[in-house]
């Protein structure tokens, strides 16, 4: 089977749970196990719980003893080797919730990890603000009139062009270490960004710029 994969991580839970059915695998690592069940989520619509288990404890290894896949190695965390997991099975695209939000260090653990895996896999962090992904160097964003779209070096990003932005770029470099392109907004409701070369990573804020 292959199609789009949804995945909970151990990060700031989300205020609303995505319509599961737009997914053909759903999975969470263990730490994001404890706050699905404080959200009732449909636990029997997990197809697999990955982890070290270090952040798990309770009954329902009882009951959901099946799904549990360990994962020890201590050398990767657990959000990559969940990730691992879904590339196994086929999914060539992930929407991850529970990438951000707590500390600082885990959400740049899960930025690099989303950065190495880029290449074989798509994956979209999904938050109470937004979304935020690596772009392909030709992205079209739809419906974002008046929404908050920050561009982000990674570390840097050669010949970036923006149309739709009300401060667009033209073939210009971003950096790191000298120029980034945070906090701009979208004039129109059709966004284009274009780049030649290195690495971006594109956050989309769901709400109006002026709410921010």
């Amino acid at each position: 089977m292959t199609g789009k994969a949804l995945l909970f991580i151990n990060g700031m839970p989300p205020q609303i749970l995505p319509a599961l059915e737009a997914y053909f695998l759903i999975a969470c690592t263990d730490g994001a196990f404890h706050y699905l069940k404080n959200k009732n989520f449909p636990l029997e619509k997990l197809d697999f719980i990955s982890g070290d288990f270090d952040s798990h404890s309770g009954n329902d290894e009882n009951i959901y003893q099946e799904k549990f896949i360990y994962t020890p190695d201590q050398d990767k965390t657990d959000f990559e080797k969940a990730l691992e997991i879904l590339m196994q099975r086929g999914a060539p695209e992930v929407d991850v919730y529970g990438g951000s939000g707590g500390e600082m260090d885990h959400f740049l653990g899960n930025l690099t990890v989303a950065f190495k895996a880029k290449d074989a896999l798509k994956i979209t962090f999904f938050d109470e603000f937004g979304t935020y992904f690596f772009s392909p160097k030709n992205l079209v964003l739809e419906n974002v009139q008046h929404c908050k779209i920050s561009l982000y070096p990674f570390p840097f990003t050669e010949n970036v062009t923006s149309v739709g932005l009300n401060w667009p770029l033209k073939k210009e470099n971003l950096n790191l270490t000298s120029r980034i392109g945070t906090r701009n907004f979208a004039v129109e409701d059709h966004v284009k960004i274009t780049f030649e070369n290195g690495d971006l990573l594109v956050f989309h804020s769901h709400r109006p710029a002026a709410e921010l």
